[in-house]
């Protein structure tokens, strides 16, 4: 049992279009139009497959993105919310092929409407015919990052705090056990804490990724004042203290503000597609910088910047957004 990179061959990539109005308030407007952009991209260079309850809606839009819609396919259930990332099956590879893991969700253990969200594993399993385990544990997808080989990233905030409790009662040692068994993880790093504004308490795929099997791209923040520097700090501390991680660093945006409230921007929730890396932007001066160092990382792949200032009030970007079926 093993759970692929998200650089190795995809099928597809998940996505939910977005219809929770009070995600993004009084910006939801553009939201659906940034989604077709994004999935017209992704169509290029594989299979995209929505999560919608309004095919022929969404069909009108992707059609005015000049999406191909030979590359598109629907896929009818209600849903919550759009973050894909944190409720869709993780896919794993085991003797018998593609296995769904299906880890429960239970909205962050913050938002009390979920209960679609929660079921489309299950749903996606019994469409496609796909074998189904579940762990009995809740976990999301942006709270780990793996590297395909082994070994997978995540946070003692999201995973062992009281704060926002995922599995009360549950030790480190029974989660790592849970990851052995279900994702074939024989080493789980703990990073500390994750950044400002962000809802999961915690989530990993806004800190640190992995880009190759012993790669590790880290978000830093040099700004002392600034209440991302220290957590920041002591994650790349944790991370290069190993010695067996080639380790590179992605800077911080400037903070991302609305209606006095500060907003997850992270270039390292960026998504890995076939053959592309959609990469957030901020209309921020370090965009260029965490565009030339996605670039490097990944030099056999085209790194496209998309503009998430307003994407990023709903407390999420491309990897959120996204989940990735593999080959």
């Amino acid at each position: 049992m093993r759970m692929p990179a998200e650089w190795e061959p995809h099928q597809a990539t998940w996505l939910a279009w977005p219809h929770e109005r009070s995600d993004w308030p009084g910006k939801f407007e553009p939201i659906p139009w940034l989604y077709g952009e994004i999935v017209r991209h992704l169509a290029r260079v594989e299979k995209v497959r929505i999560i919608t309850e309004d095919e022929s809606r969404v069909r009108k839009i992707l059609r005015k993105c000049h999406v191909d819609l030979d590359g598109v396919e629907f896929f009818e259930h209600p849903t919550n919310r759009s973050w894909t990332r944190d409720y869709c099956p993780l896919f794993v590879r085991s003797k018998r092929g593609i296995t769904i893991t299906h880890w429960r969700f239970n909205g962050w253990a913050k938002y009390d409407n979920y209960e679609h969200d929660s079921q489309v594993p299950r749903a996606i399993a019994r469409k496609f015919g796909i074998e189904r385990m579940e762990p009995g544990l809740v976990l999301e997808g942006g709270a780990i990052d793996v590297n395909g080989a082994g070994k997978m990233l995540t946070t003692e905030e999201c995973l062992l705090s009281a704060v926002q409790a995922r599995n009360p009662g549950v030790s480190r040692r029974s989660l790592e056990s849970a990851f052995r068994k279900y994702l074939g993880v024989s080493e789980t790093i703990w990073l500390g804490r994750g950044i400002a504004g962000d809802d999961t308490h915690g989530h990993v795929d806004d800190i640190a990724r992995f880009t190759s099997a012993d790669t590790v791209v880290v978000a830093i923040e040099p700004d002392k004042s600034d209440a991302n520097h220290e957590p920041l700090k002591e994650n790349i501390a944790r991370l290069r203290s190993r010695g067996d991680l080639k380790i590179a660093t992605l800077p911080m945006p400037e903070p991302v503000w609305f209606n006095h409230q500060r907003l997850p921007a992270s270039y390292a929730n960026f998504y890995i597609a076939n053959g592309i890396v959609l990469a957030p932007t901020f209309a921020d001066k370090n965009d260029r910088v965490a565009l030339n160092t996605l670039q490097r990382l990944f030099p056999d792949r085209e790194v496209i910047g998309i503009p998430c200032r307003d994407l990023v009030l709903g407390l999420g970007t491309l990897h959120c957004m996204t989940q990735q079926q593999p080959a």
